[in-house]
């Protein structure tokens, strides 16, 4: 049997009627397929191998062994094979029952050369489809295998650094402070404020080596689903931040919030990153203002907000808010290390929601962050007050 130079596509016919299968053959090869035909449905499968076919077109009603027994048979053997039945006009509803089956389609005999021709057209396309599916899938499943082992890498890597880090700086304020106790009484004020400065540029190397080590956490902490009272969750975050607001003159203002989806801690590692930081902004500020709001997102969300009346930040800076050790102010002026919102980030991206921040230099900012509502009827869960990370 002839086949064409160049196919559309490699076909296996099986008809128990041998003159309709070559006649059949005879016509697809003369459009261009490629055409393999049988009487035997069980020299068919005998001579079936994996990617060897694109198509098999198989008559419904065999006498050794009906069509849809076929293509199941045939599909076991190749995956990425597709079936089109062969019928009379008078078993419609069985040709139907086929594709239920896991045929594609179905063709009517008589053959009409012009009913044939979209039919394989419309499998090859699907087909090819399910092939680039596939690729794209396991493409996808490579890269997110690699994309893991990145993490992971990049994890043990910070952990390993920072861990490594500690010895060293120890070392460093450990002599520092033995030449302070032992010779600060003879120094002159230049050479003590040296020493100072040693001993408080350790102090900030710490705080960064144990931001660092958070954000490195965060990456291997569950996700752990609940129902989650944000109006407890921020009562607590404030009742942990009483160091920090104790001599201070705030007034603050807070709008009744709703449960959200989420995880309890976590969660509230965000109110307690944020609430902080709204409270050592507005240090200069007699009184300080810091107000809590919720409004209606789109579709499902709430967005929570907390604005306050501090220093704020130039917007022309924004993109770098939730960076990794970005900070908008200098340490002088207000300390951290600048991971507490890329921590915040984080933990919002991983609820699905998404976060921003608004302000005007020298009137205050704005960060607003959207979750998904809880639904209907759950029971809040109240977290403890140990928080997963130091503020």
């Amino acid at each position: 049997m002839s086949t064409s130079a160049t196919p559309h596509a490699r076909l296996l016919i099986v008809d128990d009627e041998a003159a309709q299968m070559k006649a059949l053959c005879h016509t697809l090869e003369d459009e261009g397929y490629a055409a393999t035909g049988f009487t035997s449905a069980a020299a068919a499968l005998k001579a079936l191998q994996p990617d060897e076919f694109d198509l098999v077109l198989t008559d419904l009603q065999m006498p050794e062994m009906d069509g849809i027994t076929l293509l199941r048979a045939a599909q076991e053997i190749d995956r990425s094979l597709l079936g089109i039945v062969m019928t009379g006009h008078g078993a419609i509803d069985t040709a139907v029952e086929a594709m239920k089956a896991g045929a594609l389609d179905y063709i009517l005999k008589p053959f009409k050369l012009s009913a044939i021709v979209p039919v394989l057209s419309r499998a090859l396309a699907v087909r090819r489809l399910r092939i680039e599916n596939a690729e794209l899938h396991q493409r996808v499943t490579e890269r997110t295998v690699e994309l893991e082992a990145a993490n992971k890498e990049l994890e043990a890597f910070s952990y390993s650094v920072s861990h490594d880090l500690r010895a060293p700086l120890r070392h460093i304020n450990g002599y520092a402070e033995i030449l302070l106790k032992e010779i600060g009484d003879t120094l002159d004020e230049r050479s003590l404020g040296h020493l100072k400065t040693i001993t408080g540029t350790v102090v900030q190397m710490q705080q960064l080596i144990e931001s660092l080590l958070d954000f490195s956490q965060l990456g291997r902490v569950g996700v752990n689903q609940s129902t989650v009272d944000l109006e407890f969750l921020v009562q607590d975050a404030i009742a942990g931040l009483e160091t920090e607001i104790a001599g201070r003159n705030i007034v603050w203002k807070k709008a009744p919030l709703p449960s959200v989806q989420g995880d309890p801690f976590l969660l509230k590692q965000v109110f307690v990153n944020l609430l902080s930081n709204a409270i050592k902004y507005t240090r200069p500020r007699d009184p300080a203002r810091i107000e809590i709001d919720c409004a209606n997102g789109t579709g499902d969300e709430i967005v929570v907000s907390i604005r306050d009346n501090g220093v704020g930040f130039d917007m022309a800076y924004s993109a770098k808010l939730f960076g990794v050790f970005q900070r908008l102010h200098h340490a002088k002026e207000f300390e951290g290390t600048g991971i507490g919102l890329a921590n915040v980030q984080r933990i919002i991206a991983r609820h699905g929601g998404r976060i921003w921040g608004e302000s005007v230099l020298n009137e205050g900012a704005t960060f607003s962050f959207a979750l998904k509502k809880a639904p209907r009827g759950c029971q809040p869960h109240l977290p403890s007050r140990e928080a997963v990370f130091e503020p």
